[in-house]
């Protein structure tokens, strides 16, 4: 059946007919990369040109996060699904950030987690950012702050509290990356929280968290007795 064209599949087996009704939940990765191929190549389905693809990269983040090189070189692919692809990475992204706009009122500690490491976890370079936070604990900004290499990144406490005045926060929530993909705190993470900590108390601003972001999972200061 593979090698047929998915328009003479079963109507409960074509990917945009199985999204309707089942809803997208219901089906596969490749399945999902196949509504965004539409077309396959020759002797292939685009739900074939989908698998393919999953097992050469090893899974939907790989494709995503590949370069425009990379994923073109790839027969059935081209810059026009390249940029289809990255807009709906994007589309993810941006949803998320939805739920962190000015004036959201951080409840869900999970929803948090959940966009700072759609920001993050894919970045080559570890990247430090700033959560700015009302006397509510509403949502004022989030700002990259530093950037800095695969190893690390140098931090500058003051140019943190001068943004915390700016925005006149009441509370701050730390986080930043581990390009190694894990999530474990370093001693020198400890002893950076604990002098940010002291610089924003000088301020009466309050250190709510640091998030440390890895590959599978973000770890807390709070949760960790750390703070």
């Amino acid at each position: 059946m593979s090698l047929k064209h998915i328009k003479h599949w079963p109507v409960h087996e074509r990917p945009r007919e199985k999204l309707l009704h089942r809803g997208p939940e219901a089906l596969s990765d490749a399945e999902l990369l196949a509504i965004f191929l539409r077309t396959g190549v020759q002797g292939k389905t685009a739900v074939d040109i989908g698998r393919d693809l999953i097992s050469r990269f090893g899974g939907l983040r790989s494709l995503l996060t590949a370069s425009r090189e990379e994923v073109c070189r790839e027969r059935g692919l081209g810059e026009v699904k390249f940029v289809m692809l990255q807009a709906a990475l994007e589309i993810g992204r941006r949803h998320l950030a939805e739920k962190l706009q000015r004036g959201t009122l951080l409840e869900s500690a999970d929803d948090t987690r959940r966009y700072l490491q759609a920001q993050l976890r894919d970045r080559q370079h570890e990247v430090f950012c700033c959560l700015f936070l009302d006397t509510r604990h509403r949502v004022l900004a989030f700002e990259e702050m530093f950037q800095g290499t695969l190893n690390g990144t140098a931090v500058y406490p003051r140019e943190i509290v001068k943004r915390a005045m700016y925005h006149n926060a009441a509370a701050v929530i730390l986080v930043h990356n581990h390009p190694s993909g894990i999530a474990e705190p370093s001693r020198q993470d400890e002893t950076l929280t604990e002098r940010l900590q002291e610089a924003l108390g000088m301020l009466e601003v309050q250190l709510l968290d640091h998030f440390v972001v890895g590959d599978g999972e973000v770890i807390s200061f709070s949760e960790r007795g750390l703070i």
